[in-house]
């Protein structure tokens, strides 16, 4: 596995829409293995293919199996839940919202407040191309729409109400 480097703004492959990927060969693990290596180390708790300069519809997720965990002492050793989604697509959307602060790996430097869904359905498909449902709630949907949103060039700056450094004074997004 090899750390990739991220994208970072105003790199205008962030703001192009990936591709729908339809080879499911070695080149794809490939990416797939390099993204969760550079997520990791990065640190980030998800990672989409353009954030890495490739523009195909790829994303993968990492979080705490159980968010009471991130109150652990030592979190790292709580469980890990990953998940590698090829052609990620929203079919349901919950009417409840919530908002929530949001960082990127491809922002580096800053914090939004961005409103997303509470809970959702998402189709696609494994590392191997085979079906994938998946019904996601709170702290995981959230993470999954940033990424997703990542395939389709849009930041979560595009989205936030109010975007800061965290060491610096709260602007209001115009």
């Amino acid at each position: 596995m090899t750390v990739r480097e991220v994208v970072t703004v105003p790199d205008p492959v962030l703001r192009k829409k990936a591709r729908i990927v339809t080879k499911f060969d070695e080149k794809l693990q490939t990416l797939i293995d390099d993204m969760v290596e550079t997520m990791r180390l990065a640190p980030g708790v998800g990672l989409a293919a353009p954030q890495v300069g490739v523009l195909e519809r790829v994303i993968v997720v990492e979080y705490l199996e159980n968010e009471e965990d991130e109150e652990l002492e030592d979190a790292s050793e709580a469980p890990k839940k990953l998940y590698t989604i090829v052609n990620p697509e929203i079919t349901r959307k919950s009417s409840d919202v919530i908002t929530g602060i949001e960082g990127c790996l491809s922002v580096p430097g800053y914090n939004g407040e961005v409103e997303r869904h509470l809970a959702m359905t998402v189709k696609g498909q494994n590392r191997y191309g085979q079906p994938v449902t998946l019904k996601l709630k709170d702290w995981t949907a959230r993470i999954f729409q940033h990424e997703i949103d990542h395939l389709n060039g849009v930041l979560f700056t595009d989205l936030a109400t109010r975007i800061w450094k965290p060491e610096g004074p709260v602007e209001d997004k115009v």
